[in-house]
């Protein structure tokens, strides 16, 4: 769907390579990592929009995003922004889609997108439910991609290149609609792929989540030893707990969100892995080289598999 699509008033403008961007006006909400890696590839690429507007409610953050230069437009006044949109793009933490989405939606113009990419499904889309219009058409969505910094300073145009982004549509949702997101979402360099919530869910909370739940606790389980042992972890950190350490520096207030909003799925998985890592301490415990070494080699298939995914 291009702009005309979203906004039959206004016609498409073509880019300077002779492509339509996809939406007139993309109001970009939450310029962190994800949000400002979007206003880049839409400033430096000129294939998503022909204007974009960042919106955040810290006058510092938007201070900076103007000075980066990575939107054309910055304002702590979402509703004003959303009013203009073509397209807005919720980039807030899960905890806060609904609320944001309450003070978006009323002010959006009939057949303007909303869509968002919140690493949980099923909650973000409930607490976005009770404020949709039958009139403007609501698109979840989830790039996956991603490093341990935030802010408007952290994004850069090809961070999602040749990495997932889920959709995950509600039966409601106009395929138009879904096409226009998932055109962003293309010419941002993602592979794209469409799945109910609560599955989208359960996968993210065995390859995204779960990881991080185990960072998190072992750099805490580290930082809570003797402090002679912690000074020794810290000097003689070896790749692997330097891998851990880097993926426990992602945003608190992010990660809490996530893990108390995706409880059910997230605790399944955690319990699987508690069973898991049982079973392998008995195999240590009775020297089980057999299931010890299955174990080693099935981590080896997985990296091999992720390399040649391109996802490593």
């Amino acid at each position: 769907m291009d702009s005309a699509a979203c906004a039959p008033d206004r016609a498409p403008v073509p880019s300077a390579e002779g492509i339509a961007p996809v939406f007139d006006t993309l109001v970009v909400v939450g310029p962190g990592l994800i949000g400002s890696s979007v206003l880049r590839r839409a400033k430096e690429y000129g294939t998503l929009a022909r204007r974009v507007i960042a919106v955040d409610i810290s006058p510092e953050v938007c201070a900076r995003v103007a000075e980066l230069g990575i939107a054309d437009e910055v304002t702590t006044d979402a509703a004003q922004a959303a009013a203009v949109a073509d397209c807005v793009m919720l980039c807030v933490p899960v905890g806060a889609m609904g609320p944001v989405a309450a003070s978006v939606l009323p002010a959006m113009r009939p057949g303007a997108i909303l869509t968002e990419v919140g690493s949980t499904k099923v909650s973000v889309i409930e607490a976005i439910t009770p404020y949709l219009r039958p009139d403007v058409p609501y698109v979840p969505a989830h790039p996956m991609a991603g490093t341990e910094f935030s802010g408007p300073d952290a994004g850069f145009a090809t961070l999602f290149e040749d990495r997932w982004c889920l959709l995950t549509p509600l039966e409601s949702t106009p395929a138009d609609a879904v096409k226009a997101v998932r055109t962003l979402w293309e010419r941002c360099g993602a592979r794209l792929r469409e799945m109910a919530p609560a599955h989208h869910d359960r996968v993210c909370a065995m390859v995204s989540h779960l990881p991080h739940l185990l960072a998190f606790t072992i750099c805490g389980t580290a930082d809570d030893l003797a402090d002679e042992t912690r000074s020794e972890v810290l000097d003689f950190a070896a790749s692997g707990f330097r891998d851990f350490t880097r993926i426990a520096a992602s945003d608190p207030i992010m990660w809490r969100d996530i893990f108390l909003l995706n409880r059910d799925a997230l605790l399944e998985m955690l319990a699987r892995f508690m069973e898991d890592a049982q079973a392998m301490a008995r195999a240590i415990r009775w020297g089980d080289e057999d299931y010890i070494v299955d174990r080693i080699e099935r981590g080896r298939k997985i990296r091999k598999s992720l390399i040649e995914n391109r996802q490593a």
